[in-house]
């Protein structure tokens, strides 16, 4: 089975194909093939540190993370403060490696 390891938005991910992953958000319509350059190859009996080519991925969906609940507190100053986050992320399926 081959995997190639790639970089999208400063992030590792180790792929194989048809793999689908969560990324951060990407500038790309539904539907687009994004070709991104892979850093390592990884095959069961060899590895290749200068891979050559291209690993295929193809955006899926835009959808955003679960919530991040931040909670900030002094102690006896009667200040609480709640707050929450969800990051944007793109959903992307790897079609050829």
């Amino acid at each position: 089975m081959m995997q190639a390891l790639i970089v999208i938005s400063d992030k590792q991910y180790l792929v194989k194909q048809g793999d689908r992953l969560f990324v951060p958000r990407q500038d790309a319509v539904a539907g687009d093939v994004i070709e991104v350059k892979p850093l390592m190859h990884v095959d069961q009996e060899k590895s290749s540190l200068q891979p050559a080519g291209t690993v295929k991925v193809k955006v899926l969906e835009h959808v955003r993370d679960e919530k991040v609940v931040v909670f900030r507190k002094n102690r006896r100053k009667r200040f609480q403060k709640r707050n929450g986050h969800r990051q944007h992320m793109t959903q992307v399926e790897v079609l050829s490696v």
